[in-house]
């Protein structure tokens, strides 16, 4: 999932239950996160990075892998009690192959970044990702991977 925000204890209460059942879940999330990564028995397989750059993002979607039958979905919302209880928001499959495919890529260039992410991790330190060999910033290689696209 790529948010700026998750707060709403259903759907936080959701992800603990489906880590419980050996679900990997990986979770960039922005701004607020109440959801606590690496604890034992509760979230060992969720995983979260924040990343905060040059760049205000609001980009909003959710990759399932659905037991091979993979689901993708853009949104407006945020997942907050606030979205999901008190405003208007909209959330939509999107079916589109090629489409599908440019969000996983999106996905795993921000997943990749080394520059500006920070782990959001069970001690709350924030700390940023390890550097790799190759410095990857992932506003940078966005620009560049949509400036690709045709």
């Amino acid at each position: 999932m790529k948010l700026n925000n998750l707060t709403d204890k259903e759907i936080i209460n959701y992800l603990y239950e489906a880590n419980t059942t050996g679900v990997t879940i990986r979770l960039i999330i922005r701004g607020m996160m109440s959801l606590v990564t690496g604890i034992k028995d509760v979230s060992e397989n969720i995983k979260g990075i924040g990343i905060v750059d040059r760049f205000l993002e609001h980009t909003r979607f959710m990759i399932f892998c659905n037991g091979g039958n993979e689901e993708c979905y853009i949104s407006s919302a945020d997942l907050m009690t606030r979205n999901i209880e008190h405003r208007l928001e909209v959330t939509c499959p999107v079916f589109d192959k090629s489409i599908k495919n440019e969000l996983k890529q999106i996905f795993e260039i921000q997943w990749s970044d080394n520059v500006k992410a920070r782990k959001l991790d069970a001690t709350l330190s924030n700390k940023f990702v390890k550097p790799g060999e190759v410095e990857i910033r992932s506003q940078t290689e966005m620009y560049d991977f949509l400036k690709s696209i045709k």
